[in-house]
């Protein structure tokens, strides 16, 4: 009888990875083809700002910016971790990591994962804190 559950709970554990894999696929961030102008704000710990704009063939974020050289990072389970930005880097025993955004609003996909579209304008912020 537990021979049979086991299987049973396989069989549905298969299967819901293949509905996520579906789903995920279906309503994932649409890239867009072709040159677009792309500009990035990076705000360092001091609070000083410096633009950048780029343009690109690159369907996403990460590409642009490892591409140029104004991000470092280690790869992880949920994709690049930035950890260096215009050279300065993230300290963790002051709890610092780079955050994100995009026209000022928070970006639900991390930098390699997310599309990049004519005219956009995002920022990495050094924040403090977890």
């Amino acid at each position: 009888m537990k021979k049979k559950q086991t299987v049973i709970l396989g069989a549905v554990l298969v299967v819901l990875c293949i509905l996520a894999g579906i789903l995920y696929q279906n309503f994932k961030p649409e890239t867009t083809d072709g040159t677009k102008e792309i500009t990035v704000t990076v705000v360092h710990a001091d609070q000083s700002e410096k633009d950048f704009t780029y343009h690109t063939d690159a369907e996403y974020l990460g590409e642009v910016l490892l591409k140029e050289g104004l991000i470092d990072g280690e790869d992880g389970a949920y994709g690049l971790f930035v950890t260096t930005v215009d050279g300065e880097t993230a300290d963790d025993t002051k709890q610092q990591w780079w955050c994100l955004t995009k026209d000022g609003e928070s970006v639900n996909t991390g930098v390699d994962q997310t599309p990049i579209a004519d005219g956009e304008q995002y920022e990495l912020t050094m924040t403090e804190g977890y």
